[in-house]
């Protein structure tokens, strides 16, 4: 077996040797050949797959690695499905990308591809974030757009996302098809370059003024933001493609105190001041918070390298700053709008709310108190793009998100915007303060006293290689046989599976279907309000465990104790499911 995968590997390695590929390249793969077999063989054992959502994977040379001929070979399949699905007509699209090492080169190839095809193509001058990408897709009537990135991925990785016409990311039917048309490129030769420059329409610094616009006016309090204008904001770009823009929308919004982490606003595809960065992590937050401290800041925040995900990080009464998890942020951040647009009168029962079926059932209690239905949907912002695109004309979206640190306000994007989130944070700490004389997190608490105080976890399991693999698709097999009874003493009174599509009522046996695509999900829910989702990766070799469990919290007082509770109880279900 091992001889056979040594001869695929060098075959298919000298096959670019011989083929169209640059000098440079070869010479890599060469080198590779003579040197380093182990390198060789994960550069070239497989094709990287072009996924559900496009492309993701160390940069280097090979056929199992982001360069310009994997992405290449990516964006003809794309523009070949392109020509095919909108026939006759002009076909219009963006191109974007973010801070990472080749991000511009890939852009400009992939930009100069869709021009060969013979598309109009509308490149950005520099690094935009992902969600502006999703703006310009809508603004400018393309049929599709590709932004390079690999998120909050380390540094070795890129990517390649890819968007439909609402400018949401490729869902079904369209995913699979372009995952088919990229499979028939099987030649570097199909790959058209080089042709039609004059298609390429470069996006400067004035487009951006016309999403700034758009973000302004989700503005919810003026006044409050008037009055409390010099707020300490601290904020991190993480080396990313927040860094002109973030600070541009909270000057826009009237904030004239943002304080930017001076090394971290360095745009660099290294990440230097970081072993990963994702804001969803305290150590990858430390400097901002160091800063944030030293400075008193109210708010200290931050974006990943593509800006869609915001980490937010607020001070509590000891001074000390409690770094939000996602579930928080989108309970701040909905109850914040929800509670501004009751204020204002814009509530009338024609609008809606949406998160992840694994984020926080706080959402769901909170939009009911005020009276708006909340969608529950599969993880990833795609499906609450669908969800938006199903109700358009119809029903009005205000806001929604997921626990991985995403949220959208407003639907002018199809997909996270950190830029927003970060703006209408900074509003909602000013009106907080303005309105209640309490800083966001004391009225985080005062929202745990009202709704009840949940509290969230995740648990990964990794179990590697095809034994893992078939491991973990023999728990999901065993959950659905034999789902437990009981969680830590509570019953459980439903449980949802989203693979069937079906949900059960425990008590009367009583079944009913559940209106979502089919994903590998399984979802338990107790009589005393616990939640355990179970929820294999598609990407990766692991299953993951999220908790949600609620208490009351009678007052502020009261918060680290029921907090220390809940944190156990959330530890004794970890033990029940023996994953301790």
């Amino acid at each position: 077996m091992a001889n056979e995968v040594d001869q695929m590997v060098l075959s298919k390695a000298q096959s670019w040797l011989d083929g169209n590929y640059d000098e440079e390249t070869k010479k890599q793969v060469k080198y590779l050949m003579e040197n380093d077999p182990k390198e060789l063989v994960e550069s070239f054992y497989k094709d990287l797959e072009f996924g559900t959502g496009g492309l993701r994977g160390i940069m280097g040379v090979g056929s199992n690695r982001m360069n310009i001929y994997t992405v290449g070979a990516a964006t003809q399949g794309l523009s070949n499905y392109l020509k095919k699905s909108f026939e006759g007509q002009e076909v219009r699209v963006a191109v974007a990308h973010d801070s990472r090492n080749n991000s511009r080169r890939f852009a400009e190839d992939v930009a100069d591809i869709f021009a060969s095809n013979g598309f109009t193509v509308f490149l950005f001058d520099a690094l935009r974030p992902t969600p502006e990408l999703s703006f310009a897709i809508r603004e400018l009537n393309c049929q599709s757009g590709v932004v390079v990135t690999a998120s909050h991925n380390p540094k070795e990785y890129n990517g390649y996302k890819a968007y439909w016409t609402d400018g949401a990311q490729v869902t079904a039917p369209h995913d699979k098809n372009i995952i088919a048309e990229v499979a028939k490129i099987t030649n570097v030769d199909m790959v058209q370059r080089g042709k039609n420059k004059e298609n390429i329409t470069i996006l400067d610094e004035k487009f951006d003024e016309i999403y700034l616009e758009r973000i302004h006016a989700l503005s919810l309090s003026p006044d409050c933001v008037k009055k409390h204008h010099d707020m300490k904001i601290v904020y991190s770009p993480m080396h990313g493609a927040g860094v002109r823009l973030v600070p541009a929308s909270l000057k826009k919004f009237g904030f004239t105190n943002v304080i930017m982490v001076p090394e971290q606003s360095v745009v660099d595809g290294n990440f230097p001041t970081v072993e990963s960065p994702n804001p969803e992590e305290r150590k990858t937050m430390a400097m901002a918070i160091e800063l944030g401290a030293k400075e008193g800041a109210d708010l200290v925040m931050a974006t990943d390298p593509d800006s869609d995900r915001i980490g937010l990080a607020l001070r509590n009464k000891k001074g000390e700053y409690v770094l939000l998890n996602g579930n928080q942020t989108l309970a701040l951040l909905l109850s914040y709008q929800l509670t501004r647009w009751a204020e204002l009168g814009k509530l009338d029962g024609k609008q809606y709310v949406v998160k992840t079926i694994v984020t926080s059932q706080m959402a769901n209690t909170v939009a009911e108190h005020f009276g708006v239905k909340c969608y529950d949907c599969l993880t990833g912002f795609k499906y609450i793009a669908k969800i938006i695109r199903e109700n358009e004309g119809k029903t009005q979206y205000i806001g929604g998100g997921e626990e991985s640190f995403g949220y959208l306000a407003g639907d002018y994007v199809r997909d996270k915007d950190a830029v927003s989130a970060c703006s209408m944070a900074a509003e909602a700490a000013a009106w907080a303060l303005d309105t209640m004389g309490l800083t966001l997190y004391e009225w985080l608490q005062q929202l745990y006293v009202k709704y009840g105080f949940f509290l969230e976890g995740l648990v990964p399991v990794v179990r590697k290689g095809k034994e893992g693999a078939e491991l973990i698709q023999k728990m999901m097999v065993d959950f659905r046989a034999n789902p437990p009874k009981t969680i830590v003493g509570s019953k459980v009174v439903k449980i949802n599976d989203f693979q069937s599509l079906e949900q059960l009522d425990v008590l009367t046996g009583e079944k009913t279907p559940i209106e979502q695509d089919s994903s590998n999900v399984l979802q338990w829910f107790t009589e005393d309000g616990t939640t355990v989702s179970v929820r294999p990766s598609g990407t990766e070799p692991k299953i993951k465990f999220y908790f949600g469990v609620k208490g009351e919290l009678k007052s502020v007082e009261d918060y680290d104790k029921v907090h220390a509770e809940l944190a156990e109880k959330i530890e004794a279900i970890k033990k029940d499911l023996n994953l301790l």
